[in-house]
């Protein structure tokens, strides 16, 4: 698969469907995801970033570069305390692929370790890529592959990963995130709702990828999971000034854990119970029948934005005029969607799509 990834920092087991899928509008393919259709089944028209919205994801990157830093370092050494220097790293496509690039650095940095970095698919009803772990098994020893994905928001596609992974022996299905809102893992670099710079964007930082596909008239039985290539975008590719922009604020002492306390991003404790708690009171309090449609934490109501057709947005009334959220504000203000603000217990934010039968 092609990406405008460099082949030392990860492996991307896709199939390249460049050419091979018209993607559809943002309206036209809710409504037919809406009406039974498979998402992945479908690519969305990648949104492209205004010059308004641009400044504000630059300013997102200069402030939060080293509170990343700090998860991603913090996350790193949870991974190889708990699976070893023999890890290999297999990192969920898309949003997982950058974020394994940067802990494959971080552990490359301070443990002089250069871990193995895969990226496989896993699509939310249709399960992991059997052809990419089948690829993985042949190589490695299953007590090795430790999956990796951004963040978790109600934690769906770990319960996917949890599922899937039964029918491979000796794989274990923890996830490392860097941030866990919704307190479902410990192999995370904290349980704050954290601005991840990278959630900001689509394929321009993530390789130039599309989100995964899978549709039988294209892949194969033999087939990796599919994805596009988005080459015309290459003079817009920030793929890489993302990574290196995190990797400048590594520390591998004390420094850059003690430069955040001034932004209270010390590690923390995570609220008490679950995320998925919130999203069902949510779901009550507005009379959303398929929580499916509840995004919460800040990457997700950014995918909402981006591509989806939101209803509204809830922001927590503490993070009012959060420079954290400055993107979500941006988006919403351009797409014409309210911010209405609501109490949260485990996200600073949320987004919720619109109904459209209901339209």
């Amino acid at each position: 698969m092609r990406s405008s990834y460099r082949e030392e920092d990860v492996t991307l087991l896709l199939k390249d469907i460049t050419g091979l899928v018209k993607p559809q509008p943002t309206e036209e393919r809710e409504r037919l995801i809406q009406s039974g259709r498979h998402y992945s089944e479908m690519l969305p028209i990648e949104y492209v970033p205004t010059q308004k919205y641009m400044e504000v994801y630059s300013e997102a990157l200069d402030k939060y570069a080293r509170p990343t830093a700090l998860a991603v370092g913090r996350l790193s050494d949870k991974i190889i305390q708990t699976k070893g220097r023999a890890v290999v790293i297999v990192s969920l496509a898309r949003a997982g692929i950058p974020i394994g690039i940067l802990v494959k650095r971080y552990i490359r940095q301070k443990y002089q370790l250069d871990v193995p970095h895969y990226a496989i698919s896993i699509i939310k009803g249709r399960g992991i890529d059997d052809n990419a772990m089948k690829y993985l098994l042949e190589r490695y020893q299953p007590q090795q592959l430790l999956f990796l994905d951004g963040w978790i928001g109600k934690g769906a596609i770990l319960n996917e990963l949890r599922k899937d992974i039964e029918a491979y022996e000796g794989v274990s299905s923890d996830i490392a995130v860097v941030a866990d809102p919704a307190n479902v893992t410990e192999l995370c670099g904290t349980h704050d709702d954290i601005l991840i710079p990278s959630s900001c964007l689509n394929c321009t930082v993530s390789g130039l990828v599309s989100r995964t596909f899978l549709r039988n008239d294209i892949i194969g039985p033999d087939d990796f999971h599919g994805a596009v290539y988005y080459g015309e975008l290459a003079d817009s590719d920030l793929s890489y000034e993302f990574i290196n922009a995190i990797e400048r604020c590594f520390g591998i002492d004390d420094t850059l854990a003690e430069s955040c306390q001034s932004q209270d991003l010390s590690e923390k404790s995570a609220v008490s119970g679950y995320g998925i708690d919130d999203v069902r009171a949510l779901a009550e309090a507005f009379d959303v029948d398929d929580i499916n449609l509840i995004k919460p934490g800040i990457g997700e109501t950014t995918r909402v934005l981006l591509r989806r057709v939101p209803w509204k947005v809830l922001v927590d009334e503490k993070y009012r005029d959060n420079p954290e959220l400055s993107h979500i504000v941006r988006l919403a203000e351009e797409k014409s969607v309210p911010i209405e603000y609501y109490p949260l217990k485990h996200y600073k934010c949320c987004g919720i799509i619109r109904k459209l039968a209901e339209t």
